[in-house]
């Protein structure tokens, strides 16, 4: 008697063509798969779903059916047999006519539905296009044919336009389920991860006339990030300006005791003869010297340039966090962002903040040299600031521009890391707490302002007084030789060692009071425009 066969094969046959499949995953040839191995094989053959660990993981946990973090030829007979009755299923269902072949037709209009899904899902995760395309995408009916007719030559590896009606196209069963064996299931389909996975990956890539392929959605989406951050720095540096102009005064003057840790006793001590009644708090000393030399503008004197450096540093600065937090997210395996170690995501802050700080630091020694000029100066505004950047290019060239780069990198890295870091740790801790609270899915969490406020004046304020000493070195490096700061340094231990000697190590805190007073209102002002602005152009 002829042995049974199942689909034109017997058993004997199937579990051989199990063997050679698992043969060709098995690229080491030790008869064991772990994770990492499977990920490399299918690396080598170009399998669909190399590039997503979690697709991989899913498809690992079901080939290890003794869950062991191990699959061996056993444990992968079992999980392609059991597959193959699923995708059998699957295929005489899409099979509508029973023919024994799925065409186009058929295909399409089981796609149908499950486009409807993915872009469903496309939207909450990515929401990149603008609502004009999903209108279009929604009743061009040629664009969505054009999108399956690419999808099955993607799946099958057909040569055929995408447009080509001119035969009959189809796929076998055995096609069908070698396509699928290595497919895990989603939603109870592994057609709809198959198709899923294309969507999120393809669909937005349109083709152009020439055939070139533009990441359009990603591109913008990445994109708004910048935006939102470059328009929520300068937002909040303009509301704050007047205190980053007193905190430029009191670190350039070092002829004022004007630091946290002085107080009225320490001034009556060095002067026992001074009336007491006639000491100026260090503050309101600079306050009125200020206005008594240019009124309310002196308060804004640089905020132009400010604005014109604040919008590419801040945009850098979040724009570069969040490419940062999804790098390091591939590299932790993670599934998103949103499960990044608090680790990394302090390194993704730091990095941002370099990048911030590099990009824009020749425009911030610049700013310093204003602030640092005579206030009864005949020149203002723009003509101030051309001349000013003259008169630096002719005393030391482009280099005099990047003068204190070394130590402004060394101080950005971790107030940005402890910034960034401690308010996305915040978040997140808000976001866990009020989930488990109302019992909601964490995504349901609403961040109301009231929130992030606070939130932005503790992150800011701890970066901020952690590497103060740092960025006044770095300050008094910038402006040195300049009206306002005469001294010169001939580098970051020189300025260290002299304004010790100088002022003490109370001095490394100079202007401390007035650049708190300006951190926690601007970067709360920063975070809470920014968190609004992704909300409203719709990056989360």
């Amino acid at each position: 008697m002829a042995p049974e066969r199942t689909n034109g094969e017997t058993d004997e046959e199937r579990y051989k063509r199990y063997e050679r499949t698992f043969e060709k995953l098995d690229i080491e040839g030790t008869g064991r798969l772990t994770f990492q191995k499977l990920k490399e094989a299918l690396e080598k053959h170009g399998h669909p779903l190399r590039d997503s660990d979690e697709a991989i993981i899913v498809l690992f946990n079901a080939m290890d059916c003794d869950k062991d973090s191990i699959v061996d030829l056993q444990d992968f007979k079992k999980y392609a047999s059991l597959a193959e009755s699923q995708i059998k299923q699957g295929f005489q269902k899409i099979d509508s006519d029973h023919d024994g072949r799925v065409k186009i037709s058929e295909l399409s209009q089981y796609l149908s539905k499950v486009d409807q899904n993915c872009r469903q899902e496309n939207d909450d995760s990515k929401n990149i296009k603008g609502q004009m395309v999903h209108e279009e995408q929604n009743h061009d009916k040629d664009k969505e044919r054009s999108r399956f007719n690419r999808f099955f030559n993607w799946a099958f590896q057909r040569k055929s336009k995408d447009n080509d009606d001119s035969a009959v196209r189809y796929i076998t069963y055995d096609q069908w389920r070698d396509f699928l064996l290595l497919m895990p299931r989603k939603e109870g389909s592994r057609l709809h991860t198959a198709y899923s996975y294309y969507y999120y990956f393809n669909a937005d890539v349109d083709l152009s006339s020439e055939g070139d392929m533009t990441l359009i959605n990603d591109f913008f989406r990445g994109f708004g990030f910048f935006i939102a951050g470059g328009i929520s720095g300068v937002v909040s540096r303009t509301c704050t300006a007047p205190f980053d102009r007193i905190k430029v005064f009191l670190i350039a003057r070092t002829d004022l005791s004007s630091t946290l840790l002085n107080s009225r006793k320490d001034l009556i001590a060095k002067n026992p003869h001074a009336d007491l009644a006639k000491i100026k708090s260090p503050l309101v000393k600079a306050m009125t010297t200020l206005y008594r030399q240019g009124g309310l503008k002196a308060f804004y004197v640089g905020n132009g340039l400010n604005v014109v450096k604040v919008f590419p540093e801040s945009s850098m600065k979040f724009g570069s966090f969040e490419l940062a937090k999804r790098i390091l997210t591939r590299l932790e395996g993670c599934k998103d962002t949103s499960e990044l170690s608090q680790f990394a995501t302090y390194i993704a802050g730091g990095m941002a903040g370099v990048v911030a700080q590099f990009s824009v630091y020749p425009i911030d020694t610049l700013k310093f040299r204003i602030q640092c000029a005579p206030l009864d100066n005949q020149l203002y505004g723009n003509k101030l600031m051309v001349e000013t950047a003259k008169e630096m290019y002719r005393q030391g060239g482009l280099r005099l521009f990047y003068r204190g780069i070394l130590v402004g990198v060394a101080g950005i890295f971790p107030y940005a890391a402890l910034d960034l870091g401690t308010f996305s740790a915040l978040k997140k801790w808000y976001i866990a707490k009020q989930a488990t609270k109302l019992q909601i899915p964490r995504e349901e969490v609403y961040l109301s302002n009231l929130v992030v406020l606070p939130m932005g004046a503790f992150s800011g304020t701890v970066g901020a007084t952690l590497v103060y000493p740092i960025n006044l070195l770095r300050t008094r490096l910038q402006a040195q030789g300049t009206f306002a700061h005469p001294q010169t340094y001939t580098g970051i231990k020189d300025v260290f060692i002299k304004t010790i000697q100088r002022e003490g190590y109370p001095g490394l805190f100079k202007g401390l009071v007035p650049n708190l007073a300006k951190v926690c209102p601007a970067v709360s002002i920063s975070y809470l425009c920014y968190e609004n602005l992704k909300s409203f152009m719709k990056l989360e």
